[in-house]
């Protein structure tokens, strides 16, 4: 028998881990990748550069490949029923992934299956989106969320509200929080519909990951706290700490039913808030790995990238319990001092524990170039341990 190949479209940090996971089981990856320099096609032996929106390029990569999969969401669904149509296993399918690419038709989705959401609508221009914030003050427009309070930002009208392209954004890009008709003008020069989403009360973000493979089999991760700074992930603490266990487990449930509804097959995270009275609305979803998920590669016993492996190729899913109490995941960020393989020697020996996980990337302010994880039965320790390496890898810490 000979062992399939996957083709990943996209050539970050996730096809790169993802290929990783692949390599003990023997699995072979191609990949489709914009440049030779990008994160993946440094470490994956079969690279096609490429451009992912062209038709006849992906057809042409998808030869000798048993299954397609992604590291974005931004391939046109158009071009993924066309590989559909040629008989290729596109996974996660376009029936699904359109809900990763397209906010306004996951909205809908989500509302049709009853799934709790923030209050919500498409908006046609800056003086619609003044409206929509009217409605949501005065306790209109759609779904369940609730803590608005009107007078807010510029005092008028229920402003502030939170306006994002429906395609193409990720990492805070394609999102603002707006405060007036004037600051709704920016996100209608994108020339794309645009999201209205009321601006939720909420306590903390929270993520539930799931795994789901085409005969249906499916695990759940444990419910993780995210912690974002300036729209970037920051922080994962897993499991999310102080979370009402009955709480957690609906997470749970209403993530796998969420990927049973959709068809989902592979990772997919479901991003949420918890809002100050103890309830928890959908935010945004992704069908591939994701970066809260990456504290899976030291403290979980199968990581998300293996279990992504397995569920895109229908192999039985792996164990998704945690290895330790707790497990922490930091982002390392560029900053001004490039050379981090020089402060690996200050945090490997004050922590021997540390796990460091690099992209392969040019160090750029404020660009995700790698990860740490660290875990242990001591919730503050682990904590300043792994802000103690990201910050030294990062260059903030110095001592």
């Amino acid at each position: 028998m000979t062992f399939p190949v996957v083709g990943m479209v996209g050539g970050g940090q996730l096809a790169r881990m993802t290929h990783e996971a692949g390599i003990p089981l023997g699995i072979k990856f191609k990949l489709l990748s914009d440049t030779p320099q990008d994160s993946a096609a440094q470490v994956v032996s079969e690279v096609v550069v490429g451009d992912y929106r062209d038709l006849d390029t992906l057809r042409a990569f998808a030869r000798g490949c048993d299954v397609i999969t992604f590291d974005h969401e931004h391939v046109p669904t158009a071009h993924l029923r066309a590989l559909e149509a040629d008989g290729v296993p596109v996974r996660p399918g376009p029936d699904a992934l359109v809900h990763a690419q397209d906010k306004g038709v996951m909205r809908a989705k989500l509302d049709a299956i009853g799934v709790p959401c923030p209050r919500h609508r498409i908006v046609s221009d800056p003086e619609d989106a003044a409206r929509f914030a009217a409605e949501v003050a005065g306790g209109g427009a759609q779904h369940l969320g609730e803590g608005w309070w009107p007078g807010d930002g510029d005092g008028s009208g229920g402003f502030p509200v939170v306006l994002k392209t429906v395609r193409g954004g990720y990492d805070g890009k394609g999102v603002w929080v707006v405060r007036s008709s004037k600051e709704a003008e920016e996100p209608f020069r994108a020339g794309v519909p645009v999201l209205a989403e009321e601006k939720v009360d909420f306590a903390r973000e929270l993520a539930a990951n799931i795994v789901r493979s085409p005969h249906g089999q499916a695990v759940a991760y444990p419910v993780v706290e995210s912690i974002q700074v300036d729209g970037v992930c920051d922080t994962v603490i897993a499991p999310a700490p102080g979370l009402d266990p009955e709480l957690a487990g609906h997470a749970q449930e209403l993530a796998l039913r969420i990927g049973q509804e959709l068809g989902v097959v592979g990772h997919l995270a479901v991003e949420l808030f918890e809002t100050a009275d103890g309830r928890i609305l959908v935010n945004e979803l992704a069908m591939r790995p994701h970066n809260s998920g990456h504290w899976t590669q030291d403290g979980a016993i199968t990581s998300q990238f293996a279990n992504h492996v397995r569920a895109v190729l229908d192999l039985p899913l792996g164990d998704p319990r945690p290895r330790a109490r707790w497990t922490v995941m930091a982002n390392v960020l560029g900053g001004d001092y490039p050379d981090m393989y020089s402060a690996y020697l200050h945090c490997m020996a004050r922590d021997p524990q540390l796990k460091i996980h690099m992209y392969g990337k040019d160090v750029k302010p404020g660009r995700k170039v790698g990860h740490v994880n660290t875990y242990g039965d001591d919730l503050a320790e682990v904590r300043e341990r792994a802000a103690h390496a990201a910050g030294y890898l990062r260059g903030t810490i110095t001592e």
